[in-house]
């Protein structure tokens, strides 16, 4: 019960932007846990949560133990030093790298867990990107040019 819980914990932050413990408490009773305001705390606790200031300029709850902080300056490094060009078509970015390090900068940009991102692929010198949009595309293509 209590990993479920949990779980449930994770998968709705990462899913929704939760700024108090009334709201994650709200959420976990509408899935079906009866759980008080004091155990959601402890979870939070256990769960290392910790509220981080998000792009809309408010503070939720996020996983400290993938922190897009920690893990952009990895990305930006690789992507500075071994992408080529970057273009988009339709909702998928395409991003050209040195031979070898596609894989590399993908695995980094995967770490990232940015929302727009469907998923990715990479091959040798090719990362495919698939967006949920074309918007998404075209967003995540001139930031990833602004990189370089």
């Amino acid at each position: 019960m209590k990993s479920g819980r949990q779980e449930a914990i994770l998968r709705l932050i990462q899913e929704n932007a939760i700024d108090t413990q009334s709201d994650l408490l709200d959420l976990l009773r509408r899935e079906g846990f009866e759980v008080t305001q004091a155990t959601v705390s402890r979870d939070l606790k256990a769960l290392r949560l910790v509220k981080s200031l998000g792009e809309d300029g408010r503070y939720r709850y996020t996983s400290g133990l993938s922190h897009e902080d920690k893990t952009y300056p990895k990305f930006h490094s690789l992507f500075d030093h071994a992408a080529l060009t970057v273009d988009y078509a339709g909702n998928m970015v395409v991003i050209k790298c040195a031979s070898g390090m596609a894989q590399g900068i993908c695995a980094a940009m995967d770490a990232l867990q940015w929302k727009t991102v469907v998923g990715t692929l990479a091959g040798d010198d090719t990362i495919f990107c698939v967006m949920r949009t074309e918007s998404d595309a075209a967003d995540m293509a001139q930031k990833l040019q602004q990189l370089k």
